[in-house]
């Protein structure tokens, strides 16, 4: 860190974690809306908000710190919901998943495929935000050595 009139700098990166941190807190968002939009089951909703209470420490510390354990989980738990997401979106046969209880209809319904294939490109973005920022602070540390 470097001040430079009074202000506190970091002698790192700052773009990269302050977006890889906003597309974070954006997917915790996006849980808690969904959570309470009563599209998914009670225990659905509770998972999830459970899953953005998980990630929300990780925001934090992504944002203030750029610490290398919390870029670590982001980025498995954003490759487990692009696996998970991709399990319901192949396992319906393209359809999507069904929601509210009603069972999936026969006929291709392309709203629940866009909707689980932008999540899966959420999750595959953050991961690489995540992944690359840890390959710059690890490069940055041997290059400082």
């Amino acid at each position: 860190m470097t001040t430079t009139a009074g202000r506190v700098r970091s002698a790192g990166p700052v773009l990269h974690p302050r977006i890889c941190a906003a597309l974070t807190a954006v997917s915790c968002l996006v849980h808690l809306w969904l959570a309470a939009s009563g599209h998914h089951s009670a225990w659905l909703g509770i998972l999830m908000i459970g899953l953005a209470a998980v990630c929300v420490p990780c925001t934090v510390h992504i944002w203030r710190h750029s610490r290398v354990g919390a870029l670590h989980q982001v980025t498995l738990s954003a490759l487990a919901m692009v696996a998970l997401h991709a399990v319901l979106l192949f396992g319906a046969g393209g359809a999507g998943h069904a929601h509210g209880g009603r069972p999936a209809s026969n006929a291709v319904d392309t709203s629940g495929a866009a909707g689980l294939l932008l999540v899966i490109g959420l999750e595959i973005t953050t991961a690489l935000l995540a992944a690359t920022l840890v390959a710059r602070l690890r490069r940055r540390g041997a290059v400082a050595s």
